[in-house]
């Protein structure tokens, strides 16, 4: 069998995982990558490699010539995919034993949270875009007011505000929640408070006001652009860049997190607040316990309450009088 053939095959068994589009296309994109490495190597069209083609001696030059154009990040992700590629393969009979080994694996660094710097900045934010701060031809202040709210208060990744319709706001009112599709289709529920009730209450009157003969159903996109189509993914990170900096909090943004570090922010806050890893996993749709610890240890309150709870510090208050 070719090495297409059974990357065909790879995919096909996965989908009853319901991976999503992004890690689908994230998986063809790094089996392609060292797919072309290796056909360079051995002078054979993409199509047409083998299993044969793929000795350990192979695998370490490809994975090395990918590595002299990508980061570490990239490596461990592509390191990862290939893995579980040989393992299908191992299991199907197509491999003897995963070959994999014979590459070694870039240690990458833990991902540490990005939230917005500054104790008030979340809520300079919220105010700056509710009194209509954001500058634009169409000036929407009641729909940017909830994609803000919607990362600070309910910690959305970007791809779940998108998919969110209209019926994903279900219970009564002062008991709402949103049901949320995330990574892998996993599914949660996020409560919703009277505040953010309000936000989104206050931008479907809006919508009314301005699309009058749109008549939504169920089904009909929650996050809309001014000219009635669903947002994108390019739209809704302009709108929330523009949103940092109409609200003059650019420099407050940590480099590489725009839309994310809304999530962080909420994140970050309910480890502040005493939430645990599992409260935060639930809440923001972890598929593990790790990640979340993350946010726990990042804000080192826990650590600061152990090391306050130290006797000696008992002993030592006092002793360093006012300067004189």
């Amino acid at each position: 069998m070719k090495l297409a053939e059974a990357q065909d095959a790879f995919f096909a068994a996965r989908r009853t995982r319901k991976d999503s589009p992004h890690t689908t296309v994230a998986y063809r994109r790094d089996l392609a990558s060292i797919n072309d490495e290796l056909a360079d190597l051995v002078q054979c069209p993409a199509t047409e490699l083998t299993f044969e083609d793929v000795t350990p001696t192979a695998l370490r030059a490809a994975f090395g010539r990918f590595a002299d154009s990508h980061a570490k990040s990239s490596i461990s992700r592509a390191w990862s995919t290939w893995n579980q590629f040989f393992t299908f393969c191992v299991v199907d009979g197509l491999l003897a034993g995963n070959p994999i080994g014979a590459v070694a694996r870039p240690t990458v660094p833990r991902a540490t949270p990005k939230p917005l710097r500054g104790e008030q900045t979340p809520e300079e934010l919220l105010t700056a875009i509710a009194a209509g701060a954001r500058k634009s031809r169409d000036p929407w202040p009641e729909r940017d007011l909830l994609v803000i709210a919607l990362g600070l208060v309910a910690g959305l990744r970007s791809t779940e505000m998108r998919e969110l319709q209209r019926s994903s706001i279900v219970g009564r009112p002062g008991d709402q929640r949103l049901h949320v599709r995330g990574k892998g289709s996993r599914e949660r529920s996020v409560p919703i408070e009277r505040p953010l009730e309000s936000v989104v209450e206050a931008y479907l009157v809006s919508c009314r006001a301005r699309f009058p003969h749109l008549r939504p159903g169920d089904n009909t996109p929650l996050l809309l652009t001014p000219q009635g189509e669903p947002m994108g993914r390019g739209a809704l990170e302009y709108l929330v860049k523009c949103c940092y900096r109409w609200a003059g909090i650019h420099d407050r943004v940590p480099s590489g997190a725009s839309l994310h570090a809304l999530r962080h922010t909420f994140a970050t806050r309910l480890a502040e607040d005493g939430a645990n890893a599992v409260e935060i996993m639930t809440l923001l749709g972890h598929a593990t316990l790790t990640t979340s610890q993350n946010y726990i240890e990042a804000t080192g309150r826990e650590r600061r309450a152990a090391a306050a709870s130290n006797r000696t510090y008992r002993a030592l208050d006092g002793l360093a009088g006012p300067e004189k």
